[in-house]
């Protein structure tokens, strides 16, 4: 794939190997929360804004797929454990499971999908998105 532009980006995919449990101790489905997530440090960074769609991608055995939709909230920031994004999360009632997205004709070529040890963040074409979201 080509170096990704702002046009290619519908949402943005921030990938946790814990559970929302786990990263927020308390986050009830349904519920929104505040948070910041570390990201590696990439040129992806500087597409990232404030207001763009993101979503929480749980990796792993339990339960893999989407846990969580929302926005980023500012700007990528730099932390003492590397650059960090600040997000505002709805937990899902019931996570977006991988193995529907693999079955999705569209969503299933999603780079998380394709490359699941790939880089922190991913994205979501707007047709993937889409897709996604018709799942939730």
């Amino acid at each position: 794939m080509a170096r990704l532009t702002t046009e290619d980006v519908a949402c943005w995919v921030i990938k946790s190997a814990r559970p929302p449990d786990a990263v927020l101790p308390g986050w009830l489905p349904g519920s929104a929360a505040e948070l910041d997530r570390c990201v590696r440090p990439s040129y992806r960074l500087e597409l990232m804004g404030a207001g763009q769609p993101v979503l929480l991608w749980v990796s792993g055995r339990d339960r893999p797929g989407v846990h969580a939709l929302g926005v980023l909230t500012g700007p990528v920031t730099a932390t003492d454990g590397g650059p960090a994004v600040p997000l505002r999360l709805t937990r899902l009632a019931e996570p977006v499971d991988r193995a529907e997205l693999l079955a999705d004709p569209v969503a299933r070529d999603a780079e998380v999908l394709r490359m699941p040890a790939g880089s922190n963040p991913s994205w979501l074409s707007a047709e993937q998105y889409a897709a996604v979201l018709a799942l939730t």
